[in-house]
């Protein structure tokens, strides 16, 4: 019974909601549909790609500023114009990394990637072939540029630079020189060259050496062997065995001591650093008869002048670095 009640209930109310008014209704269900089909039609407008509008889309016409008249009247009738207009116009830098901290840097970066991708394709040489060069340090290319370059992105520029200075030297364009020139310091390790020894019209060939504070100038010439010191023969200038062997090392290590034969000068310093400096001169005299010893004498340590100096004294001290002994009492 109750069930039945509801069903009857049910179906008044319905028969009363169709008795109602049909302006009313229709206003209440016109605003609902409306806000439906315009969002729909939102939705399918946002769901087209967007490539297909950047493709349709024409760009806008660019239209150049007039030219300047500098000749044009100001408002007041005279002349000057152009040059008032001038002085308002917005000054556009050169550079675009202008409003950066480090301009200068930032471009001389991004041109070297750029070259270094143009010519990435061409043959390379192993470092150690590469021509040898003396790039600026860091403190010369911040004076340079006035700019305070941090030292990793220097140190990115320079590791750009050496790849480039790999590429084949038959190979190398011409503007990768220009570019590397201006990262080089202003002396190369190939300018400075020494005279090349000339052997004079008696046979002789000239070496000047030094030790400590000690030099000498020795002359080598053929002969059999005898050697004279500052007039002296070598036992009686030297008396210890070690200062003599060290005089004729260059001869004995290259088995020319009963070929050549040594006439020496030497001034300054003491015994060792006189017959140490006899040494590299007679070795580089050596060089001027026979180049090709080059090598054997290197390997012999007689080509190479030995840098080590005793250390000065300072004030306050014993020695050069020795202190006082500290008492307490």
């Amino acid at each position: 019974m109750v069930r039945g009640e509801l069903s009857q209930s049910l179906r008044r109310a319905i028969e009363s909601l169709g008795n109602l008014p049909r302006p009313q209704c229709d206003r209440t269900i016109r605003y609902p549909r409306r806000r439906c089909q315009l969002s729909t039609i939102r939705c399918i407008s946002t769901s087209a790609p967007r490539h297909a509008e950047l493709v349709n889309d024409t760009p806008e016409k660019f239209t150049a500023a007039p030219p300047i008249n500098f000749e044009q009247q100001d408002a007041k009738g005279g002349k000057g114009g152009g040059k008032q207009l001038l002085r308002t116009l917005r000054v556009v830098p050169a550079s675009p990394s202008y409003f950066s901290a480090k301009p200068t840097f930032t471009d001389d970066f991004i041109s070297l990637q750029a070259l270094l991708r143009k010519v990435a394709t061409l043959p390379v040489v192993p470092p150690s072939e590469a021509p040898k060069v003396a790039w600026k340090t860091i403190d010369q290319y911040r004076i340079m540029t006035n700019e305070p370059v941090k030292t990793q992105r220097f140190h990115k520029m320079i590791h750009i630079l050496r790849r480039l200075n790999c590429i084949h030297p038959s190979l190398m364009p011409e503007e990768v020189l220009q570019a590397m020139q201006r990262y080089k310091k202003a002396s190369q390790p190939g300018d400075i060259k020494p005279k090349p020894g000339i052997i004079d019209e008696l046979g002789r060939a000239k070496g000047v050496g030094r030790r400590k504070t000690s030099s000498a100038v020795a002359w080598l010439v053929e002969g059999e062997g005898e050697v004279l010191i500052n007039g002296k023969s070598l036992t009686q200038f030297f008396g210890r065995l070690h200062d003599r062997e060290s005089v004729v090392w260059a001869l004995k290590a290259t088995q020319r001591l009963d070929k050549y034969n040594v006439w020496g000068l030497t001034a300054g310093g003491g015994v060792t650093g006189q017959a140490e400096a006899l040494t590299l001169a007679v070795a580089k005299a050596l060089l001027v008869h026979e180049p090709a010893l080059k090598p054997a004498l290197r390997r012999a340590g007689c080509i190479t002048r030995d840098p080590r100096k005793v250390e000065r004294k300072k004030p306050g001290h014993v020695k050069a670095r020795k202190m006082p002994t500290w008492v307490k009492r």
